[in-house]
């Protein structure tokens, strides 16, 4: 027989969900989330928390970035037991898969950035060790710059796409490259099984996760000194700077956590944290109020308010969701 109490605690969770979007409302915009076991790609309108579309992807999509317009975001196909090798190209607006693009010999592509102009993106080939520049409406590889490091994972691109950085998994470094001639400027010795990785956006500094230390580094690029930033990780999964760069936004994926660390103190400023959702991807919005966390194991996504360090809502999204992007306009018909 169930108790007065225990269905007035029923009809409080029954509602909670609702609750926590509808806390959202204020928040507008489009999500492009990679769902990576099901294989597709959610469109998601912030306003009313519904999912507009789920687009199939090739197997295993992990990173999507999304063109400065709104207009197309591009997936990578990393793979499952079998090594992806293709990349998804999205019409964001109009809810469709555009194109593959096959990257032929170049499998494992995994971290991805648009280069400025929205016509090209910087994407690693973990299993060639070399970062592509990929034309997104050709489809041609314009260029290869070859990292020659075991594992090539993410990269960072300066704001105005001249340097690229990659973390280098298996090598343990961070390499730098001239994103204009594919050239190896310098390489960086960091903590084992660097994964995580940004640059920011003046290019003054390179943060980085280690996935065998626990410990994030920052790379001072003027200098090439490696310092400490932040340690205690489970798994630093994601590198995020808020746009004054003031501020780092760190996932711990194994942690269930997304930590706030002051970028010129060092000090934690605070952080959240949750029962084995997994939080894994992380972008932010328009002028960086808020930020959107992808929580792998509860398939949705997490609507965090970044001055005050709160989660304001949800979004539902697939299942084990990861990459996450963000543009300020609306689909129509949403």
């Amino acid at each position: 027989m169930t108790t007065l109490p225990s269905m007035r605690r029923l009809i409080v969770l029954a509602f909670l969900p609702v609750t926590l979007t509808a806390q959202a409302s204020g928040v507008t915009g489009t999500l492009i989330v990679t769902n990576k076991t099901p294989a597709t790609a959610s469109i998601i309108d912030l306003a009313s928390g519904r999912t507009l579309a789920t687009l199939p992807t090739g197997q295993g999509p992990h990173e999507v970035v999304v063109s400065r317009d709104g207009s197309t975001a591009v997936v990578t196909d990393y793979g499952a037991q079998t090594p992806g090798q293709s990349l998804t190209v999205i019409d964001v607006m109009g809810k469709a898969v555009r194109r593959t693009i096959p990257l032929g010999e170049y499998r494992r592509p995994h971290g991805i950035v648009f280069l400025p102009g929205d016509t090209l993106v910087a994407v690693t080939s973990e299993t060639h060790r070399a970062v592509l520049t990929v034309d997104v409406r050709s489809g041609a590889i314009v260029r290869v710059a070859m990292t020659n490091q075991a594992g090539s994972h993410m990269v960072g691109v300066t704001a105005d796409g001249k340097r690229g950085y990659t973390g280098d998994i298996g090598s343990n470094t961070v390499t730098e490259l001239d994103m204009v001639t594919g050239a190896v400027l310098r390489r960086f010795d960091v903590p084992a099984q660097p994964e995580a990785i940004n640059v920011t956006s003046d290019g003054r500094e390179v943060w980085v996760g280690s996935n065998a230390t626990g410990r994030v580094s920052a790379i001072d690029l003027s200098s090439g000194s490696v310092t400490t930033a932040a340690e205690g990780f489970s798994w630093p999964y994601r590198v995020l700077f808020s746009p004054d760069l003031a501020t780092v936004m760190l996932p711990d994926y194994r942690g269930n956590a997304l930590r706030f660390v002051e970028r010129s103190s060092r000090r934690e400023l605070g952080r959240l944290t949750w029962d084995g959702a997994g939080p894994q991807g992380i972008t932010l919005g328009a002028g960086g109020r808020h930020a959107f966390l992808s929580l792998s194991n509860e398939g949705r996504v997490a609507i965090i308010d970044v001055a005050s360090r709160a989660v304001v809502g949800h979004v539902p999204a697939g299942q084990t969701p990861d990459g996450v992007a963000y543009t300020s306009r609306r689909v129509p018909g949403a």
